[in-house]
């Protein structure tokens, strides 16, 4: 039953996490012609928007085009992580933080996807640079915390980052969760 809570909290970090995607900055806009949509307001055309590989080429394309394009590498590194090749998004987010290297959001989806590559030492100093640019950002807290946690079993300094992140966003969905873990870990250390 723990084993299962636990991947329950940690699938649950995940999922959250890849959906606070920064809305702020324009996502890239494919060339005309080349998103599947009819004429403006016409609706899907032989199979509706450009998905899955479809859509990594693209941007692989794009990318290759166009290599200070900002945006289209970080799309592409969300493309990759969203599609589980965890060592291509991290080097479409590599080229993203050679333009922009304060990007806090690529940073924490940087180290998350270095996590799941097995390189917890990687994602804990990539949210660490994060936290460095921005200390209030609630995923790189939590993100750190759980890697922390469970990859490299040091309780103390994730049980700091939980709760930073849960007085940060104590009525978020995932809010439960986050007290759960620091109630866990508060009650280990006794």
């Amino acid at each position: 039953m723990k084993k299962i809570a636990v991947a329950v909290f940690l699938s649950a970090f995940a999922v959250y996490g890849c959906q606070q995607k920064n809305d702020s900055k324009p996502q890239f806009q494919p060339p005309v012609g080349q998103t599947g949509q009819g004429p403006q307001g016409s609706g899907p055309v032989g199979g509706g928007p450009i998905q899955g590989f479809d859509k990594v080429k693209m941007l692989q394309e794009e990318t290759a085009r166009d290599p200070k394009n900002l945006n289209a590498w970080i799309e592409l590194g969300n493309n990759l992580m969203d599609s589980r090749r965890f060592p291509e998004a991290i080097d479409a987010y590599q080229k993203a933080l050679a333009i922009d290297p304060k990007n806090v959001d690529v940073r924490v989806d940087m180290g998350t996807c270095m996590r799941e590559a097995g390189k917890p030492d990687l994602a804990v100093k990539e949210y660490r640079k994060a936290l460095e640019y921005n200390p209030n950002h609630i995923n790189a807290n939590k993100n750190i915390g759980v890697v922390l946690e469970y990859d490299l079993k040091d309780t103390k300094q994730a049980l700091k980052y939980f709760e930073k992140a849960y007085s940060l966003a104590p009525n978020a969905p995932d809010a439960g969760a986050v007290k759960a873990e620091i109630d866990k870990l508060k009650a280990m250390a006794k």
